[in-house]
């Protein structure tokens, strides 16, 4: 099953379907995506991203951004997904309605991975038969129904995220400082580098900023940084031809030899042998 909607006017996109791998190129728009993957199986099924390995169990979801590779060569089973891109739905200019950046999509932190509870699987079962019934209805209408729908899951999954993923003793204010804080770090983590600048950026102290972390999990926010630049260096060496030259001027080092140094002290070996062993997988 493949459903989708696109407005060439627009330029906008919602796909929808039961199995990903078995149709992901035949969708009319291939870039630019964020996707929603739902294991709907009674059994959990493996799939990549960033070339780490997911167990993703029954009624569990996880979402990824046009930033991330995701793999499927290992998915043995159907995975349900909807895969829209910023003409469809901007999450970033939708996002006071949805509060969703920074714990669903762009976010620094572990990968959002939210299970559906049992007392809310009708409502998700549902949701997915009236997507199916109104991508079978094409009218004038269609756009702002399917919009509207979307909007639903992701305000949905976005609460089960916050209860489950975010750990109770914050309140609304400071899970927001969060929020804002993982979606800075993930647009200007090339060239802003220290606490401080992201600090400014919330008019919030340095301080503060750590304090909070402290209580939400283990890593600094100056970790949470340097971690995401270390990702995105092993995104380039994984998925781009580019040397460790280009890849080092590309995230803001002035220095190659920089560059390698921070890489050895993230992951314990430098590109050119991590490239190696890449390869070798």
């Amino acid at each position: 099953m493949k459903f989708e909607y696109n407005d060439a006017k627009l330029g906008s996109h919602l796909g929808f379907t039961d199995d990903i791998k078995k149709y992901q190129n035949q969708f009319t728009v291939s870039s630019g995506s964020i996707y929603m993957l739902w294991n709907r199986n009674q059994q959990p099924l493996e799939l990549f991203i960033d070339g780490m390995a997911i167990e993703l169990m029954p009624d569990q979801l996880v979402t990824t951004t046009y930033l991330q590779h995701v793999s499927y060569e290992k998915t043995s089973l159907p995975l349900t997904a909807f895969r829209f891109n910023r003409e469809f739905y901007c999450i970033n200019d939708h996002d006071h309605e949805v509060s969703c950046n920074g714990i669903l999509f762009f976010g620094t932190q572990d990968l959002p991975i939210i299970s559906i509870p049992v007392e809310q699987k009708r409502k998700f079962e549902t949701l997915y038969e009236v997507f199916k019934d109104e991508f079978s209805t094409p009218d004038g209408i269609q756009g702002d129904m399917l919009q509207m729908l979307l909007k639903r899951l992701i305000i949905i999954c976005t609460r089960l995220a916050k209860d489950q993923l975010i750990v109770k003793k914050l309140d609304n204010e400071q899970v927001e400082i969060i929020r804002k804080f993982n979606v800075l770090v993930d647009t200007h983590y090339k060239t802003k580098r220290k606490v401080s600048d992201y600090a400014e950026l919330l008019f919030k102290s340095p301080k503060t900023l750590s304090n909070l972390f402290s209580i939400y999990n283990q890593k600094s926010p100056q970790q949470i940084i340097l971690d995401r630049l270390a990702l995105e260096a092993k995104r380039l060496i994984n998925f781009t031809d580019k040397q460790n030259q280009e890849i080092a001027y590309d995230l803001g080092f002035n220095d190659p030899a920089h560059f390698s140094r921070f890489f050895k002290k993230m992951t314990g070996i430098s590109p050119s042998q991590y490239r190696e062993v890449a390869i070798i997988q």
